[in-house]
Formats: C-alpha cells, sequence, structure tokens
C-alpha cells in the first residue's frame, strides 16, 4: 500500500510539472512572438515557436500522466506514439528556424529594440533550467517506481524546457547585440537551438522504436 502511495505522489508532483510547463510556455509564447513580430527580430520569433512546442510536448506529456489509471498495454501504445510526436515538434523546431536565420541573413533584416523581448527572456533564462532539473527528477521518481517508459518521456519533456531556456539564453545575447548595431547577431544566435533539438528529436524517435 505504502508502494502504491508514493507511486500515486510522485505522479501527481509530475503533474503539477506539467501544468506549471503549460502555464509558463503559453504565457512566454504570447510574448515573445507578439515582440518579436514587432521588432522584427528572429530571435525572439524562434524564441515564440520554441514556447508554443513546449507547450504542445507539456500537453502530451499532461495527457498520458492524467490516463496513468488506463491499462498498462494501452498506455505503452500510447506512449510510443507520444515520444513519436515530440521527436516530431523537435524536428519541427529546428528547420523553422534554420529557414528564419537564412530569410533574415540573406535579407539583411535589422532588429528593432524591444524591452519585452528582452524582459521575456531574462525571466525564461531563470525560471526554466529549475524547471527541467525539477522534471528529471520527477522522472526518476516515476521511473523507480516501475513507470521506465513514462519516465522516458518525462524526461524528453525535460528536455524541450532545458532547451527553452538555452534558447532565452541566446536570444537575450542576440537581441542585446542587435541594439549594439550587430544586427546578423539576432539570427545567428537562434543556431545554438538547431543541433540540440536534432539531437533531441533523434533520441525521442529512437525512445519510440524500444
Amino acid at each position: 500500500m505504502g508502494r502504491l502511495a508514493s507511486r500515486a505522489r510522485s505522479t501527481q508532483l509530475a503533474v503539477r510539472w506539467e501544468y506549471l510547463t503549460v502555464a509558463l510556455a503559453a504565457g512566454e509564447g504570447v510574448v515573445a512572438l507578439l515582440s518579436g513580430v514587432l521588432a522584427g527580430s528572429v530571435a525572439l520569433v524562434a524564441f515564440g515557436a520554441d514556447s508554443v512546442i513546449e507547450m504542445l510536448s507539456g500537453f502530451v506529456v499532461l495527457g498520458q500522466l492524467l490516463a496513468l489509471t488506463s491499462s498498462r498495454a494501452r498506455r505503452r501504445v500510447s506512449e510510443h506514439q507520444s515520444h513519436r510526436i515530440l521527436a516530431l515538434l523537435f524536428f519541427a523546431l529546428a528547420i523553422y528556424v534554420t529557414l528564419s536565420v537564412a530569410w533574415a541573413l540573406l535579407g539583411a533584416h535589422h532588429p528593432r529594440e524591444n524591452a519585452w523581448g528582452l524582459a521575456v527572456s531574462v525571466v525564461s533564462a531563470v525560471a526554466m533550467p529549475a524547471l527541467a532539473w525539477a522534471k528529471r527528477a520527477s522522472a526518476r521518481h516515476l521511473s523507480a517506481h516501475g513507470l521506465a517508459s513514462l519516465a522516458r518521456l518525462v524526461l524528453a519533456d525535460a528536455a524541450e524546457t532545458a532547451l527553452c531556456s538555452l534558447l532565452a539564453l541566446s536570444t537575450l545575447i542576440g537581441v542585446s547585440l542587435a541594439w549594439a548595431r550587430w544586427w546578423w547577431a539576432d539570427p545567428v544566435a537562434s543556431l545554438v537551438v538547431v543541433y540540440f533539438a536534432l539531437r533531441e528529436g533523434r533520441e525521442a524517435w529512437e525512445c519510440a522504436a524500444d
């Protein structure tokens, strides 16, 4: 009975982290996208797009956690599908960022100053690493209670959260340098996420094949 109660607490904690992820990513995405469009900043728009993907990732994992009471066989098939969804989201982000950077560099687009974009980047760079760490800890607890496949799904989502914090930092640097008249730093800063998005997407896809 104690093991079942501990497992339930681990699941409930993971659910809370995913609700927080969805809420933060939604707010982050709205501010970053709006400020990015207004400022003509590729880095901010890419950051906003990543926030939307993070929100969708949170919904995918949240759905799995809330369906934990269903049969193990059905849940396992669904988890494999969820891994594939996360992988496709990572790949979509990498493609979008690459195309956006190419468009900005070829067109020599100069972003304008935007205080809201800087503010949301700072908040994300501080908050998201802590959230990613909490979700990794939650995944370890789920794995310890015999939910290894679900734990890997939470870990993939934690990777997306960590990726969001990395993109927030690169966005902050790029936008700041663009203010110093190094306009090309804004789109180039977005490239840092492409490698990690492809890597995490490949790992999520391999998890779906296991």
